[in-house]
């Protein structure tokens, strides 16, 4: 996946806003709240998403992935992508779509209506 199949993935799901922080990264939000973060490096694309516990464990050892930098280390469930084999495109989409719901899930319930996600 490229930066710009990330970033018009990201842009197609409801409420998401784009932002370029943290050294030029790509970061996505829904409410305000980071479910995706592209970027981190300047070589290959990098992709960062939030999963659930048992998607951690089973993520975590697998070629080309890891604990995110910076987020796994403060205990946070957070997996990179970082090289190959790592990830297809459509299993990469799965899990940036399952980390937007996490985070959407997570927001108070005003806010998810005010954005009109009412069944995130």
């Amino acid at each position: 996946m490229t930066y710009d199949d990330y970033n018009a993935f990201c842009s197609a799901l409801p409420a998401a806003s784009h932002v370029v922080q943290w050294g030029g990264s790509h970061v996505w939000k829904v409410g305000g709240k980071v479910f995706a973060i592209g970027g981190w490096d300047e070589g290959q694309p990098r992709f960062t998403f939030k999963v659930g516990d048992v998607a951690y464990e089973m993520l975590k050892e697998q070629p080309g992935l890891r604990p995110a930098p910076y987020l796994a280390s403060r205990g946070l469930k957070w997996i990179q992508h970082f090289a190959e084999p790592g990830l297809s495109d459509a299993e990469l989409r799965d899990y940036i779509r399952e980390s937007y719901s996490i985070v959407s899930r997570g927001l108070p319930r005003k806010k998810r209506v005010e954005l009109g996600l009412n069944n995130a």
